[in-house]
């Protein structure tokens, strides 16, 4: 299960490792759209909607709970890299602390808050029952969705992007299975929809420590790992708490983003709406490249090898530029099409087509600090990553988008070119923050944040 990064061809470990990553982070997109694509089936238009924003509401607490664990596959990478095999038990036992306590508060306070948050969604007066449903059961299944990200954590820690593959693909065929009996046979709705995700997710977990415990994961766990270490804690929340926030702030910026979008009318609504699913698949390859830079550049640094976790950044930021430059280009003359394929009304298109020229940029863009954001991570300096997020939504994307939004009430095209901006301005404040750190020797001694 464990694979030494420190060894042999850079481009070969990152291709190894990516890959794997790349078709379950699919695997996790086509898992939530199935929910909503099945009960479109056999429901009406309340309980799509309700599904529509319950899985808005998931997604948001999913990608925190994935940044959180960030710090755990940078910490074990860390130790593995350098041959130290008691602390990565240390880090694994303590994340198994950390996540179970987080968890049980987590799914407490976001039950009593139900009620409040359908509320705060605008969520329509048909389908707030629906949605209702769909995040109480939700909710209840937080602690499977907190142990499959975390059991997920270790194994790449551990240099392995393979095993979580198998775990979603269990779990998404699970849902889908599910799906359809609660759903079509048994016509449960949302409530049947959020039932067959909990289920499944807890089927992943299951999987995820039968592999876990039948290959012992090169761990021996004492229960002394699981008491709380302050050192080992401070470490995990100082990597995995500003991606965290990052994460949950870029979803806002994007929920406020569709809330402009909304306010131009029921056809630009739709045009954007469209438009970020399609984007969501794209950014399936510049998004692979933080937890793979990560993971790769943290046994690197752990094993002293800095070159080649330098190594490992600039092939991540040429196959993740390179990537989005050939899309980028292929979208100006193919967006409208794209966007026709998800719906047969020409208006539409042609407003998708137009904020989608506009947005493809970002993916270029994207790659680049994405790559960067890795990078700093396995350095131990998250809050990098943090901040050229922050300043990006808050100078660039959301008020750029707000400007453009209303200057222009014909087109779509400057929203989505503002969207991209946000991404160029993350660009610009990672390569100065690259060079004043790596003048300082920061990326060529010790690490920042040893453990």
């Amino acid at each position: 299960m464990e694979k030494d990064l420190t060894k042999g061809s850079v481009l070969q470990n990152i291709l190894y490792f990516s890959l794997p990553y790349l078709f379950a982070y699919f695997l996790q997109t086509l898992y939530g759209m199935a929910d909503l694509f099945i009960v479109g089936q056999f429901e009406g238009v309340a309980s799509t909607t309700a599904v529509s924003i319950g899985s808005q509401v998931m997604h948001m607490l999913t990608v925190m709970i994935v940044g959180l664990a960030m710090g755990t596959t940078v910490c074990i990478g860390r130790a593995v890299g350098a041959g130290d095999r008691r602390q990565a038990a240390a880090v694994t036992g303590n994340t198994v602390t950390l996540f179970l306590g987080l968890s049980l508060v987590l799914t407490a306070a976001l039950l009593a808050c139900v009620r409040p948050i359908v509320a705060a969604m605008s969520t329509p007066a048909e389908a707030a029952e629906g949605t209702a449903h769909y995040l109480t059961i939700c909710f209840l299944g937080i602690p499977c969705i907190t142990a499959y990200n975390i059991l997920s954590a270790i194994f790449r820690g551990l240099g392995d992007s393979r095993s979580p593959l198998a775990f979603i693909a269990v779990a998404c065929a699970a849902n889908i299975a599910l799906d359809y009996l609660f759903i079509g046979a048994w016509g449960l709705g949302p409530a049947g929809a959020a039932l067959g995700t909990t289920l499944s997710q807890a089927l992943s977990v299951v999987v995820a420590l039968a592999a876990m415990l039948r290959r012992r994961a090169g761990l021996a766990l004492r229960r002394a790992d699981l008491r709380p270490q302050r050192r080992v804690l401070r470490a995990l929340l100082k990597i995995g708490l500003p991606v965290a926030l990052q994460d949950g702030c870029i979803q806002i910026a994007f929920l406020l983003i569709t809330v402009l979008a909304n306010r131009r009318g029921l056809t630009d609504a739709a045009a954007v709406g469209i438009v970020e699913k399609i984007i969501s698949f794209l950014f399936l390859v510049p998004s692979s490249m933080l937890s793979t830079v990560s993971a790769l550049g943290a046994q690197n640094i752990g094993a002293g090898r800095h070159d080649r976790a330098a190594q490992t950044l600039r092939w991540a930021i040429a196959i993740a530029a390179g990537f989005g430059l050939c899309v980028s280009v292929a979208m100006q003359f193919a967006a409208e099409g794209v966007v026709g394929l998800f719906t047969a009304d020409a208006a539409v298109a042609a407003a998708g087509g137009q904020y989608m020229r506009g947005y493809i940029w970002d993916c270029i863009f994207a790659g680049i600090h994405f790559s960067f954001s890795g990078y700093f991570c396995a350095y131990g300096r998250a809050e990098l990553s943090f901040l050229h997020n922050i300043l990006a939504i808050l100078l660039v994307r959301v008020p750029g988008v707000a400007l453009t939004s209303t200057l222009f009430a014909d087109t779509l095209l400057p929203m989505g070119l503002a969207t991209a901006a946000g991404s160029a301005l993350s660009v610009a404040v990672c390569c100065a923050a690259y060079r004043i750190l790596q003048r300082r020797g920061a990326f060529g001694g010790r690490p920042s944040a040893r453990l």
